[in-house]
């Protein structure tokens, strides 16, 4: 960053898209209010039919409401509705380390563009055993399409430069996971994937993982061979 001032938790936006997460959301919110000190921005994008939003509220979170549409389409509000310059997702479910907050801030201060939780690293044995295996598989192909080894394509958990969020068209639902690391890295962003503990999560998932699975898949491949053929 040269000269410019280094990036404190006050410049730090907490992002998340949230369905359902009465059991985990509190206690989500607690570990980033922990761990910035309460200073940094929280926007929660909630499509609930339980106590979820009323949950954030209480914990200081701005909450925007919509119709469910997808995670794709409740993360890409989360992100584009943050204030702050540097801008990081999470889950509400409780699997990620708020912990690793400090340090992916650091690395984002060191000049990274993105910095990206890497649950495989350490195994990620709190992750079902077919999503373990889908996720590997995710990361081999995107890798073989983008020329480059990635390792963890679906990560929740990801820290932007908020002007790298602006300057990019996101198109994709349940593969916006994916796609927000392969743009960035196609388009030469300088990329850090950061290993993460990764914990089992609280309460029910909504997601259908073979469904999911192929939808993840299909968008990998598109946006890779979008990227390819888009004018440099």
């Amino acid at each position: 960053m040269g000269e410019e001032a280094a990036y404190t938790f006050d410049d730090l936006s907490v992002v998340m898209g949230a369905y359902n997460e009465e059991e985990a959301i509190e206690r989500v919110l607690e570990d980033i209010d922990r761990v910035t000190d309460g200073r940094a921005e929280v926007v929660v994008v909630d499509s609930s039919t339980d106590r979820t939003p009323e949950i954030a509220r209480e914990h200081g979170a701005r909450v925007i409401e919509q119709e469910p549409q997808g995670y794709g389409v409740a993360v890409r509000e989360a992100l584009l509705s943050a204030t702050r310059p540097v801008v990081v997702t999470t889950d509400c479910d409780d699997t990620y380390p708020m912990e690793a907050l400090p340090r992916f801030l650091d690395l984002i201060n060191e000049g990274y563009d993105v910095v990206s939780g890497d649950r495989l690293y350490h195994g990620a044995d709190a992750m079902p055993g077919l999503n373990r295996l889908g996720n590997h598989l995710f990361a081999l192909l995107a890798s073989a399409l983008l020329g480059e080894r990635v390792h963890d394509t679906t990560t929740g958990m990801r820290a932007y430069r908020r002007e790298v969020i602006r300057r990019i068209d996101w198109t994709e639902n349940t593969g916006l996971s994916a796609e927000l690391l392969i743009r960035p890295l196609a388009r030469g962003y300088r990329v850090r994937e950061e290993p993460i503990e990764y914990r089992e999560r609280a309460g029910e998932t909504t997601l259908d993982p073979l469904q999911g699975g192929l939808d993840i898949a299909r968008s990998i491949l598109a946006v890779s061979i979008q990227e390819r053929l888009r004018p440099k």
